[in-house]
C-alpha cells in the first residue's frame, strides 16, 4: 500500500532526485535524433533550504528561426514525465519480479524531468503546433505538474503547482520562448497546507493559491494570524489559502477551516477529526473590485492522488463553496461556507453522483454590473450559480446539468450528467458565455451495463441569466430539465459543443484556457474580451484511472459560441490533430510519454501592449 508520510515522500523524492541528477539532467540536446539543433541554458535560484533549483531551457533553434520576424503567440503546457510510479496497480502483472512485460502500456520506468512545453500557437506560422522549447525543472522529480493560473496578463509571473512535491514554481516568461525561474516555494514554506492546486493572480502581480491538503504535520497547527487548527496530516484536511509574491515567497497562510467545523454527515475525514471539515479548497477566483474571493472544496486529496487507496466514502468528496473577504490582502477572512443542493437526479443509493458532490471548480463573472459566480461538480455533473458573492450567505442554485449537453457533444451519449468528470469551467471576459470541459463518464461508472460517455467541451449562453440579477428564475428541479435544459426563460442554453475522442468513454479534456489575445492593426497583441480559441488538455492525475490520451487540442470559438476542432493544430510527428504528449523524443531527450495537465496562452512582453 502506498504511503504518503513526510518521511516516505522525502525518501522517494530524494532517491528519484539522485537518479535524475546522475542521468537525466546531464542530457545534451545534440544527442537527440529528433531534435538535433537544441540549444540549452539553465537559470537557477536558491531555495529556502539553501539548495539550488533550476529551469533548463531546451530551445529548438530551427523552429525559433522559422518563427523569426513574426510576433508570436505561445501556448505553455505544464507537463509531467510518465513513469512506473504513475501506473495503476491493476495495470501491473506478475509482481513481484521484473517489470519487463509487466505493463499493459509502454512507459519509461525511471522518473525523468517535468517541464513547461512552449508550443507555437500563432495561426499561420510555419511552426504552428511545434514544440519550440521544453523548460525542465530540477532537482525535484515526480512533481506531478498540476495547475497554473486561469488567465495570463502582460507582466504576470507564471505560478505552477506541483501536486505531489507540494511545491509552487514561479517563472519569468517575459522573453518567450525562453523562460527563467523566479523562485520556488517548498513544503517547508507552507507548513499550514499541502498539495497545491490552483492560482489566481492579482493586479499587483501577487497570487493566491489553494492548498487542498491539511497542515504537513498531523495535530494542532498555529497560523501566523492566530488560528489554531487540528489537521490529519499531509494531503488530508483542512486545507489552506496561501498568498505568494511574484517570486513565490509566502506572504500569508490562512486555514480554510471554520472554528466550529462543518456538517459531520456530509464532510467525512480519514483519519477522522474531532471537528469534521470539508475544507479542501481546489478552484479559486477573485473579484478584486468586490474584495471577494471564492474557493470550491473538491476532496480530501490523499484519497484522490494515491492508488490503490480509494475513497471509502462518497462524503470525502465535498459539496461546499467558500467565500472570502480579501479587503486586507494578506489577511483574508472566511465569510461563508455554502452547501450546494442535490438536484432531481439525487439517488440515496448513489451519493457519489448527486449533483452537489465534488465541487472542483468555480468561476466569477467579470463586468462591474455583475456579482455572480458559477461552481461545477466533477462527480455530480452539474453547474450551480449564485447572483451575489458579496452576500453574507450566498445561495447557490443548480442552473444546468451536464446531461443536457451530452448529446450536443456526441450523439451517441445518453443524457445522464452524473459522473461526467467535469473539470475546467470559465466565464468569458465579456460575461456572455460559460466554457466547460468534461472528460466524460467512465464505462461502468453507474453500473455494470453503463457504456460511459464521450467527453468534450461545451459553451453555455448565460446572458439572460446574468441580466436577471438576483431575480433570476432558473431552477433545474425536474429530470426533464436535467436531461434537456432548464424550462425557465433565463436558464443557460447550449451555444456550441465539440467532442474530444468521440466514442471513447472518459477520454475527453480535464482542463482548458481561453486565448485572450488578438493581433491589432499596430502589429502588437492586445487583450480581447471576445476570445476566438480555447485550448484543452486530456489528462487528470496519475493513478486515478482518468488518464486521457495525453493530447492538447485547440478549438475555434465563434462569436455565437459555436465550437470546432482546429485541425491545423497538428502533432509534428504523427500529423494527427492535437499535440500528442505520448512521444519518444522531446527537445530535452528520449524520456517518452508525458502528462499535460494545464495550459495558458502567453505573449512575450515585447509583443504585447
Amino acid at each position: 500500500m502506498w504511503s504518503n508520510s513526510p518521511r516516505w515522500r522525502k525518501t522517494v523524492i530524494g532517491a528519484a532526485a539522485s537518479l535524475l541528477a546522475v542521468g537525466a539532467l546531464t542530457y545534451s540536446g545534440a544527442s537527440s535524433t529528433a531534435y538535433a539543433d537544441v540549444k540549452t541554458f539553465v537559470d537557477a535560484r536558491k531555495g529556502s533550504d539553501g539548495k539550488q533549483y533550476w529551469v533548463k531551457n531546451h530551445l529548438v533553434t530551427s523552429q525559433v528561426r522559422a518563427a523569426a520576424g513574426q510576433r508570436k503567440k505561445w501556448l505553455l503546457v505544464w507537463a509531467g514525465d510518465e513513469n512506473i510510479a504513475d501506473t495503476l496497480v491493476k495495470d501491473l502483472k506478475n509482481l513481484p519480479g521484473s517489470l519487463a512485460g509487466g505493463l499493459n502500456k509502454a512507459t519509461n520506468a525511471l522518473p525523468g524531468p517535468d517541464f513547461l512545453a512552449v508550443i507555437d500557437a500563432t495561426e499561420g506560422s510555419p511552426a504552428y503546433g511545434k514544440v519550440v522549447n521544453t523548460a525542465t525543472v530540477g532537482p525535484l522529480v515526480e512533481n506531478e505538474p498540476h495547475h497554473m493560473q486561469y488567465v495570463w496578463h502582460k507582466g504576470d509571473t507564471i505560478y505552477a503547482g506541483a501536486l505531489f512535491a507540494a511545491a509552487t514554481y514561479t517563472f519569468d516568461v517575459s522573453a518567450l520562448p525562453e523562460l527563467k525561474l523566479k523562485g520556488i516555494s517548498l513544503p517547508t514554506n507552507t507548513l499550514g497546507g499541502s498539495v497545491p492546486d490552483a492560482y489566481w493572480t492579482l493586479k499587483d502581480g501577487t497570487a493566491y493559491g489553494t492548498y487542498m491538503g491539511g497542515p504537513v504535520v498531523p495535530g494542532p497547527h498555529v497560523y501566523a494570524n492566530g488560528q489554531t487548527v487540528v489537521g490529519n496530516g499531509f494531503a488530508g484536511s483542512p486545507g489552506a489559502l496561501i498568498r505568494f509574491d511574484r517570486t513565490g515567497k509566502v506572504l500569508s497562510q490562512t486555514s480554510a477551516a471554520t472554528p466550529q467545523g462543518d456538517n459531520e454527515k456530509l464532510c467525512a475525514n480519514l483519519p477522522r477529526l474531532g471537528k469534521p471539515t470539508c475544507a479542501n479548497p481546489h478552484g479559486i477566483q477573485a473579484r478584486e473590485d468586490l474584495n471577494t474571493l471564492v474557493t470550491s472544496d473538491y476532496a480530501e486529496p490523499r484519497t484522490i492522488i494515491l492508488d490503490p487507496v480509494k475513497a471509502p466514502s462518497p462524503y470525502l468528496r465535498r459539496p461546499t463553496v467558500r467565500t472570502w473577504d480579501i479587503t486586507e490582502r494578506d489577511k483574508p477572512k472566511l465569510r461563508a461556507v455554502s452547501y450546494l443542493q442535490d438536484g432531481p437526479r439525487a439517488d440515496p443509493a448513489d451519493p457519489l453522483h448527486q449533483e452537489s458532490r465534488a465541487v472542483m471548480e468555480t468561476t466569477v463573472t467579470n463586468l462591474p454590473g455583475h456579482k455572480g459566480a458559477f461552481a461545477q461538480t466533477m462527480q455530480g455533473g452539474a453547474v450551480h450559480y449564485t447572483p451575489d458573492i458579496t452576500a453574507p450567505n450566498p445561495k447557490w442554485v443548480e442552473v444546468f446539468d451536464d446531461g443536457a449537453a451530452n448529446k450536443a457533444i456526441h450523439p451517441g451519449n445518453d443524457s445522464n450528467g452524473g459522473g461526467s468528470n467535469g473539470g475546467w469551467i470559465q466565464t468569458s471576459p465579456d460575461d456572455k458565455y460559460l466554457y466547460r470541459a468534461i472528460s466524460g463518464r467512465g464505462k461502468g461508472a453507474l453500473g455494470p451495463d453503463d457504456p460511459g460517455t464521450t467527453g468534450g467541451v461545451y459553451v453555455l449562453d448565460i446572458q439572460k441569466l446574468l441580466a436577471a440579477g438576483t431575480s433570476f428564475q432558473c431552477r433545474i428541479d425536474t429530470l426533464e430539465e436535467a436531461r434537456g435544459g432548464g424550462a425557465e426563460a433565463d436558464c443557460p442554453t447550449v451555444a456550441g459543443a465539440a467532442p474530444i475522442n468521440p466514442g471513447q468513454p472518459a477520454a475527453g479534456p480535464h482542463w482548458g484556457a481561453y486565448d485572450n489575445f488578438k493581433l491589432g492593426e499596430d502589429g502588437f497583441y492586445h487583450e480581447t474580451t471576445s476570445p476566438e480559441r480555447l485550448a484543452v488538455s486530456n489528462y487528470f492525475v496519475a493513478r486515478t484511472g482518468l488518464d486521457g490520451d495525453h493530447k492538447v487540442n485547440i478549438l475555434k470559438l465563434g462569436k455565437d459560441g459555436k465550437l470546432a476542432l482546429d485541425t491545423a493544430f497538428k502533432d509534428e510527428f504523427t500529423g494527427q490533430t492535437g499535440i500528442n504528449f505520448n512521444r519518444k523524443q522531446w527537445p530535452h531527450g528520449a524520456f517518452g510519454n508525458a502528462k499535460p495537465h494545464s495550459e495558458l496562452f502567453v505573449i512575450a512582453d515585447a509583443d504585447v501592449k
